[in-house]
């Protein structure tokens, strides 16, 4: 099954035809009850990052309950969309990244399932090629870039900003790690949809970032956004892990995965 993240803004996904779904892991209960649709051909899981009302700010998403839900739902395959800073003047609000690194800035999150056992997982390329090329290959989507992941839940100082830029980052987000790299150990492929709501406050034509305006970005954009995410589910081929996110083979696990 494919899945789909919803973030900043993004709080539903299906029409009144789609049935909601709620579990409960070993973990805690997730963001929100997920519900199940169809997009095209495919059934779709969707679950709010933030709940559906915006309970969790990005350090208290329990991340963890929200990859394990949809890991025992049958998901395999996610797509994340999210809000992002910009870094560079280049990449303006309405602008739609897909990006191909991430760099983790966050302290205190539980970012990993495997507390013993000595697992590993290989992070070099934290993305999915695969999801990648489907939503790279839409029209007006920017195809590559650094996505540095801050704590939050405050925004950025402009001398951070600045720090950030100056080390050829070019998004800045709170919630796309750890949620990432547990899709990795979960054998789950992950690509982040990246939509640009403000200049960061040290990209030099920002005056700064509030709430309100990225709220309000998102808004402007949330239709063309969500119909972006629709082409690209259309695009991917499989709803089954690529090779190139498994990652426990020959791995003797702790546990079994869900």
């Amino acid at each position: 099954m494919l899945a789909v993240i919803g973030g900043t803004g993004f709080y539903s996904f299906f029409g009144d035809d789609a049935r909601s779904v709620s579990l409960d892991t070993p973990y805690g209960t997730p963001s929100a009850p997920v519900t199940v649709g169809r997009v095209g051909d495919r059934e779709v899981a969707f679950l709010p990052r933030h709940g559906v009302h915006h309970e969790y700010s990005a350090h208290t998403v329990p991340y963890l309950a929200n990859m394990w839900a949809l890991r025992a739902l049958g998901v395999r395959r996610i797509f994340g969309p999210c809000a992002v800073g910009s870094l560079t003047p280049e990449l303006g609000p309405g602008a739609m990244v897909v990006p191909d690194q991430l760099v983790d800035r966050t302290s205190g999150r539980r970012s990993t399932y495997f507390d013993a056992g000595g697992i590993h997982v290989s992070f070099a390329d934290p993305y999915c090629p695969q999801l990648r090329r489907a939503a790279t290959g839409l029209p007006d989507v920017v195809d590559g870039g650094t996505m540095v992941v801050i704590e939050g839940p405050r925004f950025s100082t402009r001398a951070e900003s600045q720090w950030y830029a100056r080390q050829g980052f070019t998004l800045i987000n709170m919630t796309g790690y750890p949620e990432s790299v547990l899709a990795r150990e979960l054998e789950m492929c992950y690509s982040a949809i990246a939509l640009v709501t403000d200049l960061d406050a040290g990209v030099e034509a920002g005056a700064g970032v509030r709430a309100v305006d990225v709220f309000a970005e998102f808004e402007r954009n949330l239709v063309p956004f969500k119909q972006l995410v629709h082409e690209a589910l259309a695009q991917v081929d499989s709803v089954e892990t690529c090779e190139h996110c498994l990652q426990h083979d020959g791995v003797e696990l702790p546990f079994e995965l869900p």
